[in-house]
């Protein structure tokens, strides 16, 4: 049978599906977490610097070093397991240990990532997580007790997930070291792979949660400005209302709001879209959780609805706000546009009228202008015939004043006929 061609990218799409697996883990287990956002635009970054600093980690333990134009990364790094995946704006690193230290949430477990190596990471900390996978004990009891221990009890979450898998607890809460906490008690028969997911979805859950806040602080950032604008705005649009307004100052002053308006949009726009599909992911990792609720505590979900979505909401009524503004600037313009060009219509014809009227009053002055030069002229081919005709009148005895009364009818016809001629000729 003849081969069929293949797309050129066809190994290489549905290698994607299969390029971030997830990790294999047992209980117990601690993780170490780092996310962090390169500096520059997501879209021009430099991406090989981030594989530079995965290099630079590998060859501190003695590591195998990832292919060149790698976006993830999963192997052993000396005793640890490292997985690392390169995203469009942030990359992360997770070291796992199976050597759970006696004390929970030791910060000491962090110095898997090398003093040296930190201070030459050329990124910002998105978030970083201690996280602990304990076996689940068989009293509910000894879960709460430990939780009490280990978090902040008013913004705790605690999850049943996966038809009792697990129960996955955190509070949120940066502590002292500079890192979040979370825990996860594996019920007994659970399989490594799923551990994996469990603790990949919680991770994922608290960076792109962090990553979604971003849009929350630019909204905050930005507010005044969007204020400002909205002022100068409702002052303009009153403005039109008045009969005596300065209709192409104020159009002008509009335009100005309008290209603000279309800066900032263009200036956010990113980080908005961005924001929402962040969001959709939290909540789909939620979602994927299946959690119920444990020993009447708050879950993961409860807590993003009380404290989460909210500042989501906030972000969303911005985005909205900002286009809104956008429309209205428009049709303010379009209407003010509108007004400016009726007026100049009027003007227009005021001008047209004006001109007519001045048209009229030229052809008046042009006709007395003629008729006055009509009897100038006659006056002068009057006193010229005069001379001609004065011998001729003296021989038949006629008088000087005489001739010329003769004269004048008969010449100034005569200037008249020539002179309309000439008009019509001309015209």
């Amino acid at each position: 049978m003849a081969a069929i061609k293949d797309h050129p990218l066809r190994y290489t799409l549905n290698s994607e599906l299969h390029a971030r697996p997830f990790p294999s883990l047992s209980a117990p287990h601690v993780a170490a977490y780092l996310a962090v956002r390169p500096p520059g635009d997501a879209s021009t970054r430099d991406r090989s610097k981030d594989l530079d600093h995965l290099k630079a980690l590998l060859k501190h333990y003695g590591a195998p070093l990832p292919a060149d134009n790698a976006t993830h990364y999963y192997g052993p790094m000396g005793k640890y397991a490292l997985k690392w995946e390169q995203h469009t704006e942030f990359v992360t690193y997770t070291v796992f240990s199976d050597q759970a230290g006696t004390r929970p949430f030791d910060p000491t477990e962090f110095d898997v990532f090398p003093e040296s190596w930190r201070a030459d990471l050329n990124a910002e900390r998105i978030t970083s997580i201690l996280l602990r996978l304990l076996e689940r004990p068989k009293e509910d009891r000894d879960i709460s007790d430990a939780l009490q221990d280990w978090f902040v009890p008013e913004s705790l979450a605690v999850a049943e997930v996966l038809e009792g898998a697990a129960v996955v607890a955190s509070d949120f809460r940066i502590d002292s070291a500079g890192h979040m906490r979370m825990a996860i008690f594996a019920s007994e028969g659970t399989g490594s792979r799923r551990l994996g997911r469990i603790v990949q979805r919680l991770c994922e859950i608290e960076t792109y949660k962090s990553m979604s806040m971003l849009g929350f602080a630019m909204v905050r950032d930005f507010g005044g400005r969007l204020n400002a604008l909205d002022g100068q705005l409702n002052d303009l649009m009153a403005a039109m209302r008045g009969s005596d307004a300065m209709t192409e100052d104020t159009l002008y002053k509009l335009l100005d709001v309008s290209v603000e308006l279309e800066k900032l949009s263009a200036e956010v726009s990113y980080r908005f879209g961005a924001t929402e599909a962040y969001q959709a992911i939290v909540a789909q990792r939620i979602d994927a959780l299946r959690e119920t609720r444990f020993t009447s505590r708050q879950g993961f979900a409860e807590f993003m609805m009380r404290r989460y979505e909210p500042a989501m909401r906030t972000v969303k009524s911005s985005e909205t706000r900002l286009q809104t503004m956008s429309a209205r600037a428009i049709r303010a313009a379009e209407l003010l546009r509108t007004r400016v060009d009726v007026e100049r219509s009027a003007q227009n014809q005021e001008i047209l009228a004006s001109m007519d009227k001045r048209s009229d009053l030229q052809l008046r002055l042009q006709h007395t202008v003629e008729g006055l030069s009509v009897v100038a002229i006659s006056y002068y081919a009057v006193s010229l015939a005069g001379y001609i005709l004065v011998p001729l009148a003296e021989t038949m005895g006629i008088g000087k004043g005489t001739l010329t009364a003769l004269a004048v009818p008969p010449m100034v016809l005569l200037v008249w006929w020539l002179l309309r001629r000439l008009r019509r000729k001309i015209l």
